[in-house]
């Protein structure tokens, strides 16, 4: 599995605007709304998840990143959105850091392995620091699909 398997390019956020995490999940999934990924009638429940997933356990890993994520059954397909702040994010990380990177996973209930292997995908490539420096200084939707592109070719096939 590829990023660009389940990223919607049209979804990428670019120039994020929100300051913390529950200005940035609506904002982040208005861009999968946007995108046609989920549709406008899905969207207060999927803020509602990604907040309820939040209130379980924060995503905000540390070293800049946060990864919110749902299951739900009208999912049928692995939709993520990535967002870039170049003011960083209260998102109440682990290493209490701003988020700069934000990779949001809606995945279909009924196929867990999916999630866990996109998670991975994911977590592989946000782990690199210099994936995550790159992303840090994109300023356009191409220049970070160009990146998700790079960082594909250079990933064994899953």
């Amino acid at each position: 599995m590829k990023l660009l398997d389940f990223v919607v390019p049209e979804a990428i956020v670019a120039d994020l605007k929100a300051r913390t995490k529950e200005e940035a999940i609506p904002e982040i999934i208005d861009a999968l709304v946007a995108s046609g990924a989920i549709t406008e009638e899905q969207r207060e429940e999927f803020i509602a998840l990604i907040r309820d997933r939040e209130k379980r356990a924060t995503t905000g890993l540390g070293h800049g990143v946060a990864t919110p994520h749902a299951k739900h059954t009208d999912i049928k397909q692995i939709k993520a959105a990535v967002a870039v702040s170049h003011h960083g994010v209260e998102f109440n990380a682990l290493d209490r850091q701003p988020v700069f990177t934000v990779f949001l996973l809606l995945s279909p209930a009924e196929r867990p392995e999916d999630h866990l292997d996109a998670m991975q995908v994911i977590f592989d490539n946000l782990n690199q620091e210099r994936f995550r420096r790159f992303l840090r200084q994109a300023r356009t939707r191409e220049e970070i699909v160009t990146l998700l592109t790079e960082a594909d070719e250079k990933q064994p096939v899953r």
